[in-house]
């Protein structure tokens, strides 16, 4: 009886393996957690239920964070093999073991840029189930610091080797039809997002670089009450809009014309290389022919609803 209980203890189970090769890949219990959509608590108890099964320490406490030991680093290669049979297996049998990728981003051009990516993230990566956050930056940075979130859109030069610049994203001027130019004596009143942000930055130096005096006429923490405000008469405002005009403004030609905004997706320690490989060409696809992927994302509008 005892012999058949030891036997039982060390099964490796599925669920086990995934939350530590999640730890190793995440870098911690609590990212993993988050990764997997667990409790802190439910991954340790997956750790331990393979020590015991292993009989050998497989990770170790190292300050705040934790590493695996030689056994762990044994035991992370062949799980790494096991759950690939295990996954491949399922798929023989036209079973998909879906996993969720949260993407971030910004407002700016999110309009534009998530519908198409989505559409090209449906045919690249059927296994996943793509889940999007639209939220401020320094938010994003630290939902991936934190393991919230797998991949970030985010706007400004990046050398960071997390972040792969995907391509540029062009500026307009936009205001109101029946906004007028101050006088060449007035202050040029600019609607923006609150600070900190990459388009109010390029904003204030594209009127600075021409010597035009700028003051900030009003301050938004959302797209939607830039536009607002922007369509009240307020000032004019720098967006990313790949050429869609927003409804109810028009785009100001007789601006100092800004330096166009890189756009870079950063991706989160411990991601499989291939979802940040397939979301980067998607983008960068999308900013090379903006209206090929208009069209992708009209086609598959249409092909949902027939």
């Amino acid at each position: 009886m005892s012999s058949t209980l030891t036997d039982m203890r060390r099964i490796l189970d599925i669920a086990p393996l995934r939350s530590f090769v999640a730890v190793a890949e995440c870098g911690g219990f609590q990212r993993a957690a988050t990764s997997l959509h667990l409790s802190q608590a439910a991954v340790s108890q997956h750790v331990r239920r393979l020590e015991s099964a292993t009989g050998r320490v497989l990770v170790e406490r190292q300050g705040r964070g934790s590493r695996l030991t030689p056994d762990g680093e044994h035991l992370l290669r062949q799980a790494r093999r096991i759950l690939a049979i295990h996954d491949e297996t399922l798929h023989g049998f036209g079973m998909e073991t879906e996993e969720t990728v949260v993407i971030g981003s910004t407002e700016h051009a999110a309009a534009q840029l998530l519908p198409f990516l989505a559409a090209a993230l449906e045919q690249s990566l059927p296994r996943y189930r793509i889940r999007f956050r639209i939220d401020r930056g320094t938010n994003l940075r630290e939902g991936l610091e934190a393991g919230r979130i797998d991949l970030a859109l985010l706007l400004g030069p990046a050398t960071d080797p997390r972040a792969t610049t995907v391509g540029d994203l062009e500026l307009t001027w936009y205001s109101s039809p029946l906004w007028r130019r101050p006088a060449a004596t007035q202050p040029m009143p600019v609607v923006a997002f609150d600070h900190p942000c990459a388009l109010r930055t390029c904003a204030l130096e594209a009127l600075s670089s021409h010597a035009i005096p700028a003051v900030i006429g009003a301050e938004a923490i959302q797209l939607a009450g830039v536009q607002a405000a922007v369509g009240a008469g307020l000032g004019v405002a720098l967006m990313a809009t790949l050429g869609q005009t927003p409804e109810g403004l028009i785009a100001r030609d007789d601006l100092p014309k800004p330096a166009s905004l890189p756009l870079a997706v950063w991706s989160r320690h411990g991601l499989a290389s291939i979802i940040s490989e397939r979301v980067a060409a998607a983008l960068g696809g999308l900013l090379a022919e903006p209206a090929a992927a208009e069209t992708a994302v009209e086609s598959r509008q249409l092909a949902r609803r027939g």
